[in-house]
């Protein structure tokens, strides 16, 4: 998992699947830490073209160049599309945000792009490995094991 980690944390473009025009999701917030933290990223929601003060597209085809990584952090019954399209549009690594609970994670999505070499991280945030960490991500990954890596 590490090793996952690092290569998605390497990408330079990420798409984030799952925002809203309110702001109130997990996914605007992993939009918003990306951006901040010199990634370039592109919001995804078929339902709206504006998030966060910048262009939402409706989906991987739309966007003006090619994200290399895909958060998912929608309802787990949208993955599996998600998936599909990044099998259509050459992301490398997929990110299934999961705090607590379930998340967005979909175990036949997740299969799905391990079978067309899609790199996955099948829970977590990236958040938790964005600097400056907040100490609830940071109490997150500790909690949950994941390794601590310094971006």
């Amino acid at each position: 998992m590490k090793e996952s980690i690092q290569d998605f944390l390497a990408l330079e473009s990420i798409a984030v699947a799952g925002v809203s025009r309110k702001g109130d999701v997990p996914a605007n917030a992993i939009y918003k830490k990306l951006r901040s933290s010199g990634y370039r990223v592109f919001a995804l929601n078929p339902h709206t073209d504006r998030v966060e003060d910048d262009p939402c597209y409706p989906d991987l085809t739309s966007l003006p160049e090619k994200a290399q990584g895909m958060v998912v952090a929608t309802h787990p019954d949208q993955a599996p599309g998600i998936i599909q399209q990044c099998r259509e549009n050459g992301v490398t690594h997929v990110w299934f945000h999961r705090s607590i609970g379930q998340g967005s994670y979909h175990e036949q999505a997740a299969a799905l792009a391990r079978e067309n070499g899609i790199t996955v991280i099948d829970g977590g945030c990236p958040m938790m490995y964005c600097q400056p960490v907040d100490i609830f991500h940071k109490c997150l990954r500790w909690a949950a094991g994941y390794p601590k890596i310094q971006k």
